[in-house]
């Protein structure tokens, strides 16, 4: 009984480790859909189609031909407006609802130990969607911050930088996806650290010029 007791566990072990590389690959895709939409879906669709990249048995639309020729036009459009002023800024607006969808069902066509579809749909909303909105919320405030100190002319570089960034976590997600969800974390931790102590320093600035105001005499 007890060594029943023990294969059990150790079954139920090796299967939560199998878990382990899904999921790093759900959370680095949908972060890739972060920064751009369908640059991943893209890449993700044409990986399978050529057998590198295993989809679940519910969205083998993916890889399909009609889906690569609509990921790769809706890719060319999202590339070349994001480099144009005022369009790329429409384009955050509206990835605001797209790129969460786009990260959700890139996280959902992986799953595939789960073979009911709905299941998979529900996990790849759990993890992508939060996944793929922080990168993007992210990509606007950076956008939004070079648009006041360079009048937007910094954006088409930033946006060369977003393009290459999507691009090489898709593919490192689909290669080595466990290494690329630990440099995710690591990247995001030290991203968050930054914002604190920038903060940090920006309220210490505020006080030391509200307490010299107050210092200084009044007429």
């Amino acid at each position: 009984m007890q060594e029943l007791a023990s294969q059990v566990s150790w079954d139920d072990a090796r299967l939560a480790l199998s878990w382990i590389p899904t999921i790093a690959l759900a959370i680095s895709l949908a972060a890739s859909a972060g920064l751009r939409a369908f640059l991943p879906l893209l890449i993700a669709g044409v990986l399978s189609r050529v057998g590198v990249l295993e989809l679940g048995q519910s969205y083998q639309f993916v890889g399909s031909t009609p889906a690569l020729v609509c990921f790769g036009i809706a890719t060319v459009l999202e590339i070349a407006g994001d480099k144009i002023p005022a369009v790329d800024h429409a384009l955050d607006v509206g990835g605001t609802v797209v790129r969460p969808i786009a990260g959700s069902l890139l996280a959902a066509s992986v799953m595939w130990q789960v073979n009911e579809p709905l299941w998979a749909l529900v996990l790849g909303v759990i993890v992508g969607a939060p996944t793929a909105l922080a990168p993007h919320a992210a990509k606007a405030a950076t956008r939004g911050i070079s648009t006041s100190f360079t009048a937007g002319l910094a954006n088409p570089v930033l946006s060369i930088v977003e393009d290459v960034s999507a691009a090489a976590i898709a593919i490192l997600a689909i290669v080595v996806p466990t290494l690329t969800a630990l440099l995710l974390v690591v990247v995001v931790f030290l991203g968050w650290r930054w914002w604190r102590r920038r903060a940090a320093r920006k309220q210490a600035q505020a006080s030391a010029k509200d307490a010299s105001g107050e210092a200084s005499p009044t007429t």
